[in-house]
């Protein structure tokens, strides 16, 4: 009998071996590769001496994440499930315990792979986000009130927002409104008239959305009654509830594999909406370490890591309202994506540019470039600004203002002196100005399923522009060249043709020009 016992495992073991399957990629002279992690962008593209590694099933870098890899030779490498990659030197290996990979020819430029790869695997939708994500700021109460969520300094900030001169746009509340994690309630001693609130927000012109994430307090009444529905993630071998630890604190998760679990939730959010008008929500966490295999059982069995963080996106696409920070195989869905917090530094702001680019080339395209300085809270605490660095929030707050979407946290009018919050302003501006422009190309990248936010090398192949990574092309129109450290001067590299740019001026392409950048100029260069 152990002998019999003895031969079943080898032969399990052997099957589990041969499941997991293995890719090579060699890189070509010349040839460099985008993919796998919108948090590696600043590592991107692979194959000029960046190096990069990630297991998909556990980390996502805080970010979007998504099972291809495409090359500005034409290439294009898909798997039909999470991966583990190690790209470094001139070759990317990569196994898979979940799926198989395909590694394909579409023509011979990044713009061929990304289109013929996105034809296949992500189609064209045709949906945009709401309108008003493209042509007016978004606002997020963290950085201000952080866990001090309440309505009067909820009015405060979006009567400062007002006061000083900043359009209008989506206003989002942050964590801490709710009674408990999963008790989606406003909490009466912070909001006593949460309707009254909701009312007056959107009579100043906002349109108001709330934080959400999939956890649920256990020593709650909500989680006592939902774990006795069997709603949440089991641990793993039992059929009690598991607690995952998450950065506040532990909590039970929604297993969303299970159609009573997401129904319930759905309806919890939808409740929100009728009862207070509320417009959509910030749909947080959803992370793929949470829902480890080797730690949690799931309802249907198979649905781990990945599957459930794509599960938790495509409850957001419910919602017209919406804005996801982790996300996984919802690429050209109409979803407003985030990147993950940068740290108040010039290395953020570093971030910014190549995250994007990264993230489009996903198929996220619909994106903004985190808060405008960064989602680290602990900076702006108790700051003097005649020491603060307010350089950093305006360079920021420029290149926020040529992307897809453009968010603001911090306080501009509390951390500014007047020339700097005058910037700030006309930029804030500048970006409902371009609000037409940018939803057409919204609206014609829903058809098409190219990204908003381009590579160089993207637009403009073979003219070795594959490494540039501190500029991009905003559409088909604009090259954007913001400045991304504290110098006032800085290099840009035209292609071919003509190009007007910021001040009037008319370059002829296919070199690098030095120009000035006093901190009120964006450089942007629009294609004649």
């Amino acid at each position: 009998m152990k002998r019999e016992i003895l031969t079943l495992a080898l032969a399990f073991g052997a099957l589990v071996a041969s499941a997991q399957t293995t890719e090579k990629i060699n890189i070509e002279d010349g040839e460099r590769w985008w993919g796998a992690a919108t948090g590696f962008g600043l590592s991107m593209p692979y194959g000029g001496g960046n190096k990069a590694e990630i297991d998909q099933r556990k980390y996502n870098l805080n970010n979007q994440t998504s099972p291809l890899l495409i090359s500005s030779k034409g290439r294009s490498l898909w798997c039909s499930g999470p991966f583990r990659m190690k790209a470094e030197g001139k070759q990317i290996n990569l196994t898979s315990d979940k799926g198989s990979f395909e590694l394909q020819t579409y023509g011979k430029t990044l713009r061929d792979a990304y289109c013929g790869v996105m034809q296949k695997h992500f189609p064209p939708t045709g949906s945009v986000p709401p309108e008003l994500f493209f042509t007016r700021p978004t606002y997020n109460t963290w950085i201000e009130l952080v866990y001090n969520q309440n309505q009067a300094d909820v009015m405060k900030y979006a009567k400062g927002i007002v006061d000083n001169g900043f359009p209008t746009g989506v206003l989002m509340i942050d964590d801490n409104w709710q009674q408990d994690y999963g008790v989606w309630e406003f909490r009466a001693e912070q909001f006593p008239n949460p309707k009254a609130m909701v009312d007056s927000l959107h009579d100043m012109g906002f349109k108001v959305m709330l934080w959400v994430c999939p956890f649920v307090s256990p020593d709650s009444k909500k989680g006592r009654d939902l774990a006795k529905k069997g709603y949440f993630l089991k641990r793993k071998g039992t059929d009690e509830p598991a607690v995952v630890a998450w950065w506040n604190g532990y909590s039970h998760v929604y297993d969303l594999s299970n159609p009573e679990a997401r129904a319930y939730l759905k309806h919890e959010f939808a409740d929100l909406q009728q009862r207070y008008g509320i417009d959509g929500f910030k749909f947080d966490a959803g992370d793929q370490c949470y829902y480890s295999e080797d730690e949690v059982d799931v309802y249907d069995g198979k649905s781990y890591d990945v599957a459930q963080t794509q599960l938790w996106a495509q409850l957001g696409n419910e919602f017209s309202y919406n804005e996801m920070r982790a996300c996984w195989l919802e690429g050209n869905a109409p979803l407003v994506q985030r990147l993950g917090d940068k740290d108040y530094s010039w290395l953020g702001v570093r971030q910014l540019v190549p995250g994007m680019i990264a993230a489009g080339l996903q198929g996220y395209r619909y994106t903004c470039p985190d808060m405008i300085g960064g989602g680290s809270f602990t900076t702006f605490y108790g700051i003097d600004p005649d020491k603060f660095d307010q350089k950093l929030i305006v360079r920021s707050c420029q290149i926020h203002s040529m992307m897809p979407m453009m968010q603001f946290s911090v306080a501009p009018w509390r951390i500014l002196d007047k020339h700097h919050l005058d910037i700030c302003r006309r930029y804030a501006a500048w970006h409902s100005q371009l609000g037409d422009y940018i939803l057409s190309e919204a609206r014609r990248m829903a058809k098409t399923g190219e990204p908003m936010v381009r590579a160089m090398d993207y637009s403009f192949p073979g003219q070795g522009l594959e490494g540039i990574t501190d500029q991009y092309m905003l559409g088909d129109k604009y090259l954007v060249a913001p400045v991304v450290t504290s110098a006032d001067q800085r290099d840009v590299r035209l292609p071919k043709g003509k190009w007007r740019d910021d001040t009037g001026k008319v370059w002829r392409g296919g070199k690098t020009i030095t120009i000035n950048v006093p901190i009120e100029r964006l450089p942007w260069f629009e294609r004649l």
